[in-house]
């Protein structure tokens, strides 16, 4: 007798990918490889919409971006602009009617829609809109900024694109196409990250450089927090839609979700990550025999640690690239069966060593429990876990999966609890003064990034419709 099980994630889920390209005559092409590049941001769904200067095409389905967009789909996706889109549900279920690009005909034309973040204030906008007539179509927060953009008064596309940003709170970058241009937005506070290159005579944009550089395109700048840049056979025209609010650019985006190749917010994630790891050695030193990561996210914190502390960097876990969603367990039941599908200890590494073992981050500490396990079992006498960012203790609102307070292990005991609970040796996290250091965000009086997660101060208005939200869901 066999079992269909789902492998667990202990991870913050990556949120979204957005890729948009005017000018190319292979644009939907272009977007498949962009949305490729970016496949780590949302695994659950994608989507291409392109245009001739005639039509809107579009085609999204459920899947990964190489099994949706075979070589029969890309040829219905004519024309020389294209945004793509690749989702993991923050707000919303993962449906087909959820995936993105949202679609709609309305008096401003024909618009397609991709969003990376989630709106704070969407639940009390959509019961607004649905009490004037609105009706929707999907449950994602997305829906609700092209409603807004369709009952706009303003005379123009990019004057209603304005009004109805100007009625919504929290993250949010946006790409928008319509039949002859393309739009590039960003928050006000630059939440999440968003960037401009140039490939040929083309104008290309994505939520990651590791895009770009996948189609050989130049990086020229990031849109910057609360603009709009309008890409259209014109040429490339910008305006701040939005006051100037205080920069609150998401910190996790080089603690975890991005690549480590990519140039977020400026700042290569890869340097950020080892400094991290070097601030955690000074931090946190002991006396081991190798540093070891978890891999992939903890690779780089690990070379950091182990080029500051001396101790000797080992990859003694080896992860298995190729897993799907579904598995086969023998009716036997194999301890550890998921944590193990993935992670495979190097016995010879760890029999009789004293192992630094470092991870990104702990969520509920059910998975940092399994791995320590797994090294102990494959013979480490000491296993201290070493963690490159502080104590997680509050949900995110602004575009990330994020478990409730309660499942947030951090929220709710003490580091001497969970090094108990993970049945290591010694247990530290970077303190979130380090965090800051590595980020280069050290001025106290005007912080760049948002570390809410870590700190449970939120710094947007109305976060608490969404604390609602999810306490009802």
């Amino acid at each position: 007798m066999t079992t269909g099980i789902q492998l667990g994630d202990d991870h913050f889920h990556d949120h979204c990918g957005v890729f948009g390209i005017f000018g190319h005559p292979e644009a939907a092409k272009m977007s498949y490889l962009g949305l490729y590049a970016l496949q780590h941001r949302g695994q659950e769904s994608a989507g291409i919409a392109s245009t001739d200067g005639a039509q809107v095409f579009v085609h999204k389905s459920l899947g990964l971006v190489q099994e949706i967009f075979t070589p029969e789909v890309i040829a219905r996706l004519p024309g020389d602009a294209s945004i793509g889109h690749t989702r993991y549900s923050t707000a919303g279920d993962n449906t087909l009617m959820n995936a993105q690009p949202v679609v709609i005909d309305c008096n401003k034309g024909k618009i397609a829609l991709g969003h990376n973040g989630n709106l704070t204030n969407a639940i009390e906008l959509r019961k607004k809109l649905e009490h004037r007539g609105s009706i929707f179509q999907t449950t994602s927060d997305t829906e609700v900024i092209v409603h807004l953009i369709a009952r706009s008064q303003a005379r123009n596309l990019t004057g209603a694109i304005a009004d109805a940003l100007n009625q919504v709170e929290g993250a949010y970058s946006l790409l928008l196409l319509t039949r002859d241009e393309i739009y590039a937005i960003r928050d006000p506070r630059g939440f999440r990250p968003l960037c401009l290159g140039r490939l040929d005579g083309a104008w290309v944009a994505a939520s990651e450089t590791c895009a770009l550089d996948l189609i050989d395109a130049e990086y020229v700048r990031d849109v910057e927090p609360g603009e709009m840049v309008r890409i259209s056979r014109s040429g490339v025209e910008s305006l701040h839609f939005a006051p100037e609010k205080p920069l609150q650019q998401c910190v996790f985006e080089h603690v975890y979700f991005s690549r480590p190749d990519s140039l977020v917010f400026g700042m290569p994630v890869n340097r950020t990550r080892e400094r991290l790891g070097r601030l955690l050695a000074k931090e946190h030193p002991v006396e081991a025999d190798i540093v070891t990561p978890v891999p992939d996210s903890g690779v780089p914190a690990a070379i950091g640690y182990s080029a500051d502390s001396g101790i000797p960097f080992r990859m003694a876990l080896i992860r298995n690239h190729y897993i799907g969603r579904t598995f086969i367990e023998p009716s036997q039941a194999i301890r550890d069966f998921g944590v193990k599908l993935k992670l495979n200890p190097v016995r010879r590494m760890l029999e009789g060593q004293r192992v630094v073992l470092v991870d990104d981050s702990i969520v509920r500490g059910t998975t940092s429990r399994k791995i320590v396990r797994l090294v102990r079992d494959a013979g480490a006498t000491e296993v201290h876990v070493r963690i490159s960012c502080p104590p997680t203790i509050s949900p995110c609102y602004y575009g990330v999966d994020t478990p409730r307070r309660e499942e947030l292990i951090a929220a709710n005991y003490s580091v001497e609890e969970i090094r108990k609970y993970l049945g290591a040796d010694s247990l530290g996290y970077v303190s979130l003064e380090g965090l800051r250091l590595a980020m280069e965000d050290t001025d106290d009086a005007n912080h760049k990034f948002c570390t809410s997660c870590y700190t449970g101060s939120y710094p947007t208005e109305l976060v608490q419709l969404e604390v609602e939200a999810h306490r009802e869901g």
